[in-house]
């Protein structure tokens, strides 16, 4: 998505927003992400004339779902706590060498 913040040509700013629709909001895709009926109903609106904008709600909307669910869950689960362990190191050490 941040490579269509950089495009500034509208048509194929409408030819990325409408396969990122198709992939990942459309209620057909096997790929759909969860978003709420509001966020939905926004980009559907930006749908009609998509900007560099278009899924800015979206991505709001996932990260911090991401941030408040995913993560944590993710940190506090079985097989990220035993690579921690063989790690033998810090989720702060972790994050370190990941940068």
């Amino acid at each position: 998505m941040r490579r269509s913040k950089k495009e500034n040509n509208p048509e194929k700013i409408e030819e990325k927003a409408r396969m990122i629709y198709e992939d990942y909001v459309s209620i057909l895709s096997p790929r759909e992400v969860s978003l709420d009926s509001r966020v939905r109903e926004i980009i559907n609106k930006n749908m009609m004339s998509p900007t560099q904008r278009t899924f800015d709600e979206a991505q709001l909307q996932i990260y911090t779902l991401m941030h408040r669910d995913s993560y944590p869950r993710f940190v506090n689960s079985p097989a990220y706590q035993t690579l921690l362990k063989s790690y033998g190191g810090s989720v702060k050490d972790l994050a370190v060498t990941a940068t």
